[in-house]
């Protein structure tokens, strides 16, 4: 009776292991997926233009289907080649987050260029709805291959914040949570933002008392500043997001000089305020100055993507 109690004993104890290793998995990929904010926040910005056009009753199939091929995305494709690359390439780690980083700021450079030379894509895209019946078909799948690139710099992202030692079946629990944590929040986001207006509609033309219709109405009206708010937060995001990584980059790479800059420069402004609001004052000055590192960086980019990089892209796909 005493073995089994001693058995039991120890069984106990390996369960309470057990139990705190996959919290600690857990702990780990909630705070390492918040590094990847820029990137999140520009995938729930960017969703939504996958589905304008498309009748209300298409709106969320077509959010998952998109849905499942970014979970497919992280899951399947994306989360093996992290694991492989913690393993046997430690040190390709921070040139791809840098890589990654270079993408985000310009892709917010390009959508603040677009933002003041505005196009007529949306029109463009009811007239194509009109005549293409496998538009829909189309849409998801252009929707997938631009989540991949989003997925494979948050992947990234999460990868570079998980801490070191981590066991290898660690790593790989910590990247699945943060795939599924960050792949239901920003569809699930998505879904409540697609349908908000007929939501808002039904609550202005059904509701029963005067403050549900006036909501409704409310939420109609606001719909379209929300998405033009979501949009600016979104570019914002990604452009600090992709400086800040391309600054520490450099700095683990030897290049210091830069976050010892925004380093000095932030810590002097925080010394000029009040207690209070220093940690954030010197938040700010660093957010801010890598935004601008970003933004330039950026915008240097768009040229050579557009003259350098999308025709020998161009030249490569006509001859494969």
């Amino acid at each position: 009776m005493s073995g089994l109690l001693a058995l039991l004993d120890d069984v106990a104890a390996i369960a309470k292991v057990a139990a705190a290793s996959v919290d600690d998995v857990v702990g780990q990929a909630v705070k390492a997926s918040s590094k990847a904010a820029g990137a999140v926040i520009d995938d729930a910005a960017v969703t939504p233009k996958y589905v304008h056009g498309f009748s209300a009753d298409r709106e969320l199939p077509i959010v998952w289907s998109i849905a499942r091929g970014s979970a497919f995305n992280k899951l399947v494709i994306l989360l093996p080649l992290a694991l492989l690359l913690s393993v046997f390439a430690p040190w390709a780690i921070a040139p791809l987050l840098m890589l990654g980083g270079a993408y985000l700021c310009f892709e917010g450079a390009e959508k603040i260029w677009h933002a003041l030379h505005p196009g007529h894509d949306g029109q463009a895209l009811v007239h194509r709805k009109e005549a293409d019946p496998h538009l829909e078909a189309k849409k998801v799948k252009g929707a997938i291959k631009t989540d991949f690139i989003l997925s494979a710099e948050i992947m990234t992202i999460t990868l570079a914040a998980l801490p070191d030692g981590m066991a290898l079946w660690q790593v790989a629990g910590a990247l699945a949570v943060a795939g599924l944590i960050i792949t239901v929040a920003v569809y699930g986001v998505v879904g409540l933002i697609v349908k908000a207006d007929d939501a808002g509609l039904a609550m202005a033309a059904r509701g029963r008392l005067a403050a549900i219709r006036a909501l409704g109405v409310g939420i109609v009206r606001g719909m379209p500043h929300f998405m033009r708010l979501l949009v600016i937060v979104g570019t914002a995001a990604m452009i600090w997001v992709g400086g800040s990584i391309i600054v520490h980059g450099l700095y683990e790479l030897g290049v210091k000089a830069p976050y010892l800059g925004i380093h000095h420069l932030a810590s002097a402004a925080a010394q000029a305020v009040p207690d209070q609001v220093r940690a954030a004052t010197e938040w700010a000055v660093t957010a801010g100055l890598d935004g601008m590192i970003g933004l330039l960086l950026g915008a240097l980019m768009i040229p050579l993507v557009k003259f350098a990089v999308m025709p020998v892209m161009g030249l490569f796909s006509r001859n494969v």
